[in-house]
């Protein structure tokens, strides 16, 4: 299996449930980890940081493209990064 881990950066005008209606079920789906939550401020902001197979993840992105036609997207950032905690084979909403 080839691993790897993104961080995401989506700035949008987001539902408040966004986070847990679409994020994290779309993670538990993939079978991904990691975890996401809204910037401090404006709550424009979400940032995810989330690993998992690399196929997992490309589908996970586009879920992301996907989920987001309905609102203005301003921005969808992705950047590998190097796993900085262990996350516990769990994608957790932080509120």
């Amino acid at each position: 299996m080839n691993r790897k881990c993104l961080r995401i950066t989506m700035t949008a005008t987001f539902p408040a449930n966004f986070l847990v209606d679409f994020i994290q079920k779309q993670a538990k789906k993939l079978g991904l980890e990691g975890t996401a939550q809204r910037e401090e401020g404006d709550g424009q902001m979400v940032k995810i940081s989330v690993c998992g197979d690399a196929n997992a993840l490309d589908d996970f992105i586009d879920a992301m493209y996907a989920g987001t036609k309905g609102f203005e997207l301003h921005e969808l950032e992705v950047e590998p990064f190097l796993k900085d905690k262990e996350y516990r084979h769990v994608f957790r909403v932080i509120e």
